[in-house]
């Protein structure tokens, strides 16, 4: 479980913009209303992202804002501004936050909306990068509106050879493996920090669904299944010890 946590088929309508398109949610979001019950799973990216978020995050392609709810849980932060390209998603994220004074809500590319001056201490990709086209492009537009030692934190399906239907479905241009993100960080001006596989059970889960039944969209009780049996125990497990793959990669980033 886990990749394509913000689905956004091909088939669907592309977003304007120059620096990668990001499409609006398959089935008219009904793919992020099943995720959005993963509250383990979206825990336990936090406590990856925890130490380095400080006061003043973005998010970039927050969707219904499933991630942004356990963001804005953290004691440390204090300003959260939602980036959401998708036109059938935005406005259920403006709704959902409308009545918290931390957050800000914006419509549109990243770097269409948020300026360069934005001196924000984080930005958060959690299963965006791989729906950007440009993601080198994308990561040196990131690095420009982060603080002098900010941030980018990532959170990026692993390991091209499980690319199968659901990706495809979600949009997804690729899957990464450790050296070809590390590059990119690089190339874009970024120190890598952190950078580690995770979920090795995942990459099980995600080759059977993906390429053996093809499943094209996600089953809610397979879901719901996963996030509160398995993560627990991957949580616990891989918190002290770094697999040698997984079906996803964490990524901490400074300028």
């Amino acid at each position: 479980m886990g990749d394509g946590m913000a689905l956004r088929g091909r088939a669907a309508r592309p977003a304007a913009g120059a620096a990668g398109e990001f499409y609006e949610g398959t089935q008219g979001g009904r793919d992020l209303e099943v995720l959005a019950d993963a509250r383990n799973y979206y825990r336990w990216i936090l406590r990856q992202f925890a130490p380095f978020l400080g006061r003043r995050v973005v998010e970039i392609g927050a969707g219904l804002g499933n991630f942004s709810r356990v963001i804005l849980s953290d004691a440390g932060v204090s300003e959260a501004v939602l980036v959401e390209p998708a036109a059938n998603l935005f406005p259920r994220l403006r709704e959902r936050f409308a009545g918290d004074p931390r957050v800000q809500t914006r419509h549109g590319l990243f770097e269409d909306v948020i300026p360069e001056s934005m001196g924000a201490d984080s930005v958060v990709l959690v299963n965006v990068l791989e729906h950007v086209e440009d993601d080198l492009g994308l990561l040196r537009h990131i690095r420009q509106r982060l603080i002098p030692g900010g941030h980018v934190l990532l959170f990026v399906p692993a390991l091209p050879a499980l690319f199968g239907s659901i990706d495809e479905v979600a949009g997804h241009y690729r899957r990464y493996l450790k050296p070809s993100l590390a590059a990119q960080l690089a190339e874009a001006g970024f120190t890598v920090e952190r950078l580690r596989y995770v979920n090795l059970p995942g990459t099980i889960a995600w080759f059977l669904i993906g390429r053996v039944l093809k499943w094209r969209v996600f089953q809610p009780g397979s879901v719901q299944l996963y996030d509160r049996l398995v993560i627990p125990l991957i949580a616990a497990l891989e918190r002290w010890w770094e697999p040698p793959v997984g079906q996803s990669l964490i990524a901490i980033a400074r300028k």
